[in-house]
């Protein structure tokens, strides 16, 4: 992998993984009590609240003392700054040292094909590259068996018309038939 940050910001990347291993996974009060409460972050706040008082025994809260150093706020666990591309046009406002692109998820296969041929000749970084790799083997398998499909169409359409001639119905005189 290419280096994108410098040796200050790759040192605040290590202290960030290490100061994140240390930090607690901050639950909603009483998430463990009741089914029916998510464990998602909701910050406490009433008067005898034990945990908005910071009583012993009960859950952390979320405090500033638990944030990452400044330098790496914003930034891929690989370095670089992350930027949602939803066309090829975003492309070019990237700088392929410092930032990389992760494709939007409404972005479909055909649009998605065409940003990662761009991003490859622009040597810019792509972060959800497994998702895209997958959508152009998809899309290689299916022309290969709309091709297939498309050789079987005509040989069958050769075929027929070599060994059938058409047919002229001859008319019927008298009453129509009863269906």
């Amino acid at each position: 992998m290419k280096k994108p940050v410098s040796a200050t910001a790759e040192k605040a990347l290590k202290l960030r993984e290490s100061v994140k291993k240390k930090k607690p996974s901050f639950v909603r009060q009483e998430s463990w009590r009741y089914k029916r409460l998510s464990e998602s972050w909701r910050r406490p706040r009433g008067l005898d609240n034990k945990m908005r008082r910071k009583i012993k025994g009960w859950p952390p809260t979320v405090n500033v003392g638990y944030r990452g150093p400044k330098a790496t706020r914003g930034l891929h666990p690989s370095g670089y700054k992350e930027v949602l591309a939803y066309n090829t046009k975003d492309l070019e406002e990237i700088d392929p040292k410092t930032q990389a692109i992760k494709i939007a998820h409404t972005v479909g296969k055909r649009k998605r094909a065409k940003i990662l041929v761009e991003a490859r000749k622009k040597k810019i970084t792509i972060l959800n590259l497994r998702e895209v790799k997958e959508v152009v083997e998809e899309e290689k398998e299916l022309t290969e068996e709309k091709e297939k499909e498309e050789k079987l169409k005509k040989e069958k359409v050769e075929e027929v018309a070599e060994t059938e001639k058409p047919k002229q119905k001859k008319k019927r005189k008298g009453r129509p038939r009863k269906q």
